[in-house]
């Protein structure tokens, strides 16, 4: 019983991210009519009308349309459904991900770190999600290449974690507003949980798989 339910954990919470992943995204796109032109009395822009012209601008508007679309090219990639059916159309929304990632998402994300609305804690946390979303997507990109597939699929996974912070980050905020909890940490502490206990427990699961299919300790050749 242990191992049907440990073995097909990954689809259950694929499915539930992949619903999760689309509310997110229709609810990010439902808020574009604060933004286009900017409503500085809206939540999110709301106090950022000194610094928002310029650089912080650009950032803002390439993280909003990159964000939703590798979100939504992760959901399609990591499914084994899907690459299994279309094996050239995966090479090729991969390489697509890769370019959204590295040259959109990830330094507009750098940018706007610093002006997290919390301080420096949650600046440290969005830079390092950034950063661990650039080093997961050049690794994984790299095994792709050295045809390593496992190696490839793991990397991949753990990209996909990081970029669904935003949607473990949201969850985090719209069950503070059901409980009426608004402490002032509480932002800059769900920055860091939302990437960090994810990738944490996709380590350990991984890990008591490979014990459970190998009917012993994983070892050495399961990482990384």
């Amino acid at each position: 019983m242990q191992r049907v339910t440990l073995l097909s954990l990954p689809r259950v919470l694929t499915l539930l991210t992949a619903l999760l992943i689309l509310k997110v995204t229709l609810s990010v796109f439902a808020e574009y009519r604060n933004y286009f032109p900017p409503d500085f009395k809206s939540t999110f822009l709301l106090g950022r009308e000194g610094y928002f012209w310029g650089a912080y601008s650009w950032a803002f508007y390439t993280h909003l349309i990159a964000g939703p679309m590798s979100l939504l090219l992760g959901s399609i990639l990591v499914s084994q459904r899907a690459r299994r059916a279309f094996p050239i159309w995966h090479r090729w929304l991969g390489r697509i991900q890769a370019v959204v990632v590295l040259l959109f998402l990830v330094p507009s994300g750098l940018c706007m770190a610093p002006y997290a609305e919390s301080g420096w804690v949650a600046a440290a946390s969005l830079s390092s999600l950034a950063l661990a979303t650039a080093v997961c997507t050049v690794l994984g990109w790299k095994s792709a290449v050295q045809r390593r597939w496992a190696s490839h699929l793991r990397w991949m996974w753990r990209t996909f974690i990081l970029l669904c912070s935003a949607v473990v980050i949201r969850m985090i905020g719209g069950l503070a507003t059901v409980a009426h909890f608004d402490a002032p940490w509480l932002y800059s502490l769900s920055t860091w949980v939302s990437w960090l206990v994810p990738l944490a427990v996709f380590e350990v699961t991984r890990r008591l798989t490979l014990q459970i299919r190998r009917g012993g300790p994983a070892t050495r050749q399961n990482s990384p």
